[in-house]
C-alpha cells in the first residue's frame, strides 16, 4: 500500500488552481487554514 503524503499533494493541486483562477486564492487559503485548525485540534497533524 503506498503512503501519500497529503499535504504536499494539497499544496501542488491548490497550486495549480491558483494560476488557473489567481482571483479564488482567498477561498483556498481559507478552506486549507480551516482544514489546518479542525485537524490539529483533533490531534491529528497533516505531516
Amino acid at each position: 500500500m503506498m503512503n501519500i503524503a497529503i499535504e504536499p499533494l494539497l499544496a501542488l493541486v491548490l497550486g495549480i488552481l491558483i494560476l488557473i483562477m489567481p482571483r479564488f486564492l482567498n477561498y483556498f487559503v481559507a478552506v486549507y487554514l480551516i482544514v489546518r485548525g479542525i485537524l490539529g485540534l483533533m490531534h491529528h497533524p497533516l505531516m
